[in-house]
């Protein structure tokens, strides 16, 4: 799915404009961009959690001509998904889950 097809879904649910739904679209993705950067993570519960997180900086190398390279730290975003997401994507995991807490 890409951000049009995103959109049409919104605009559809809720009888919007595609414009509309497109603001609505970019002002939710600009709050969560925001929130990161400013490092406040941004918990939808049984969807995920977007944090930053920082990578320390480290040794590297070149693979073309194996020149050591020294790679600088950063500060990255990351998503973690939330349980009830990781459930309806792998139904797999929700009936392991299952039986592990009925036990059987």
């Amino acid at each position: 799915m890409n951000r049009v097809e995103l959109v049409t879904i919104i605009a559809k649910a809720h009888a919007l404009s595609k414009a509309e739904a497109g603001r609505i679209l970019a002002t939710t993705l600009e709050a969560i961009t925001q929130s990161v950067k400013k490092d406040n993570p941004v918990i939808l519960v049984g969807f995920g959690t977007f944090k930053q997180v920082s990578r320390p900086a480290r040794a590297g190398f070149n693979p073309a001509t194996r020149a050591k390279i020294k790679v600088p730290a950063a500060k990255l975003p990351k998503f973690t998904a939330g349980l009830a997401f990781k459930r309806a994507v792998d139904p797999k995991l929700a009936a392991r889950l299952d039986k592990a807490k009925t036990g059987k």
